[in-house]
């Protein structure tokens, strides 16, 4: 019966602790309705999920305590003593974890979730301190009937007022209203454009060592004559809510994209953003949750396409996130599903991937022609398997092929020349979470000289066909016109920690993430740009700039700035940043 007393402390306790990850959850979605049908679900899942494995881990430190203390334990079915110290070690953890979510997530929350999240933080930490000393009141005796009642206050209230300071669910804004195409006026075509080559994991780490060796020449030309900065991303660091991001100037909790899925328990309501350092995406990995991809409709912010195609801009976009369906633009659009449609699927739901819907005939023909150089040929010819991003291999689970696609497409719909091109590669991401280990080792130090000699290049090759996309732009950039590099995030060797969790989840070969946000970076390169290294920036920052250089105003509304520390002085000088309120939505 002592053993069975100890387990239902532990089972308890883990319930407490199950608990602050529900209101961390509800704190983290303001959108969410607290309710009982959003509390059962969320919490049943929680408690399954960490309760039994929670309840394990305080078993075993009981059990411990058992071995280790010259006085052996007998608790009482609900023991003072033992549930003072386990809910200490629960109400730290939970408060531990409320504070690092806030301080993770607090650039891309509001202020009011914000200051919410941090009541609720303060109140766990408060019941922390309260368990504390009522397990330090009873060291060596029982507790008594007012311990009790003031510990089960302290463990009820504590999981209670986070989740009532979060207070009721808050309307989720408007998706972003559609763009009505104007037509270019024929005075605009001759002025100067931008071409945008978009990259998923691209990281400074790697490029500037290989440019330093002369492996990456066109980059080489732009670290020389153009402009590189380090670029701030976000967290969650997934391409749907970073892209999405650059392309409104706004930060997730604004534009309507907070993650790359959204998630729902039981079939309840949706949930927009997990927390980070526990593991959460297990939830998904195990079916604990299920998972929902976004849509161009889930977007509650104007983005750059929407915004010059309203004023007459010529607009070309190509694998942009959340661009399915294609979006109305006064050019073209190709959405980010297109090359993941085959040959059947490309008869009924190619049209609703490719604006104008008449273009899709240009479109199949332009995937006729080779790509050069063929990224898929690349990798197979370095006799690696094709990299499949497990992390996205729900959405994507072909980047590389997307890659091909895309520069297929590049080279068939840029002759139209519209005044914005953008390009996205998601290839490198992929490339960078399998093969990171071969390219640099002596992070992991259990990679051997066969794998090194077989796959230690495949990174550096992928990176070379980076850098002859980057040459391609730059040989067809007019006098006035501007290549922008962009990557959105960059990409890092995983933790020892975060490897054993990949091993566990069946995804041995993972080696590179990017989930503690790695800096992205942006390359611009043309004439209007002053040579030099500027001062960090942020992914918000890059919509404003676009605008600035496109001679359109800026929107007050949005998060990021205008860097006119980018261009040089004949540029800038008689060329003043412009506002505007809002573009709407």
């Amino acid at each position: 019966m002592r053993y069975l007393r100890m387990l239902s402390n532990s089972v308890i306790a883990a319930g407490v602790a199950s608990g602050y990850l529900t209101a961390l959850v509800l704190q983290l979605n303001p959108s969410v309705s607290i309710d009982p049908g959003t509390l059962l679900p969320l919490a049943l899942v929680l408690g399954v999920a960490y309760g039994a494995n929670l309840t394990v881990l305080f078993y075993a430190l009981i059990v411990l305590r058992q071995i280790l203390a010259v006085e052996v334990l007998s608790p009482g079915w609900l023991s003072v003593r033992l549930l003072s110290w386990l809910c200490t070690i629960a109400a730290g953890t939970g408060a531990a974890l409320m504070w690092l979510n806030l301080r993770s997530f607090g650039d891309v929350l509001d202020p009011i979730t914000r200051s919410r999240m941090g009541i609720g933080a303060g109140i766990v930490s408060a019941a922390s301190v309260i368990c504390l000393g009522i397990g330090l009141a009873h060291l060596g005796r029982r507790g008594g009937r007012m311990s009790a009642t003031l510990l089960s206050a302290t463990m009820v209230l504590s999981v209670a007022l986070p989740i009532a300071a979060r207070g009721p669910a808050r309307p989720t804004p408007l998706p972003a209203r559609p763009t009505t195409a104007v037509a270019e006026p024929e005075s605009a075509r001759s002025q100067a454009n931008v071409t945008m080559l978009m990259f998923d994991g691209a990281t400074l780490d790697m490029i500037s060592p290989a440019v330093a060796a002369g492996r990456l020449p066109n980059i080489g030309r732009i670290f020389d004559q153009g402009s590189v900065l380090h670029m701030a991303t976000l967290r969650p660091t997934q391409a749907e809510p970073v892209w999405s991001a650059i392309a409104t100037g706004r930060y997730p909790m604004y534009n309507g994209v907070r993650s790359a899925e959204v998630y729902r328990a039981f079939g309840g309501p949706p949930i927009q953003l997990l927390p980070d350092y526990c593991f959460a995406q297990a939830l998904v990995s195990f079916g604990f949750l299920t998972a929902e991809p976004l849509s161009a409709s889930d977007l509650t912010a104007r983005p750059i396409w929407s915004i010059l195609s309203d004023h007459g801009v010529g607009v070309g976009v190509i694998g942009w996130p959340l661009t399915q369906p294609a979006p109305q633009v006064n050019g073209f659009a190709v959405s980010e599903a297109f090359h993941r449609l085959s040959e059947t699927e490309m008869a009924f739901e190619g049209a609703s991937a490719v604006w104008p819907p008449e273009l899709l005939a240009d479109v199949r023909a332009a995937l006729q022609t080779p790509a050069d150089p063929d990224p898929v040929a690349l990798v197979a010819n370095m006799g690696a398997p094709q990299p499949v991003n497990d992390y996205d291999a729900r959405r994507d689970p072909t980047p590389v092929v997307g890659d091909r696609v895309h520069l297929q497409l590049l080279t068939a719909l840029e002759a139209s020349a519209p005044r914005f091109l953008a390009a996205r590669f998601p290839g490198i991401d992929a490339v960078g979470h399998f093969f990171l280990r071969y390219a640099n080792p002596s992070a992991f130090g259990d990679v051997s000289e066969d794998e090194r000699q077989r796959f230690g290049r495949v990174l550096d090759q992928y990176y070379g066909f980076m850098d002859t996309l980057v040459g391609r732009e730059m040989d067809r950039l007019g006098p006035d016109g501007l290549l922008l590099v962009v990557s959105a995030f960059g990409m890092e060797p995983l933790t020892p920690g975060k490897r054993v969790l990949e091993l566990l989840a069946g995804n041995p070969r993972i080696s590179g993430t990017h989930e503690r946000a790695p800096d992205g970076f942006v390359m611009a390169f043309g004439r209007p740009i002053a040579p030099g290294r500027p001062a960090r920036g942020s992914v918000v920052d890059l919509a404003p700039t676009l605008l600035y250089f496109l001679g359109l105003p800026v929107g007050r509304d949005m998060d990021g700035f205008a860097r006119i520390d980018l261009f040089t002085s004949a540029f800038a000088s008689d060329k003043p940043v412009t506002y505007i309120p809002t573009y709407g939505r």
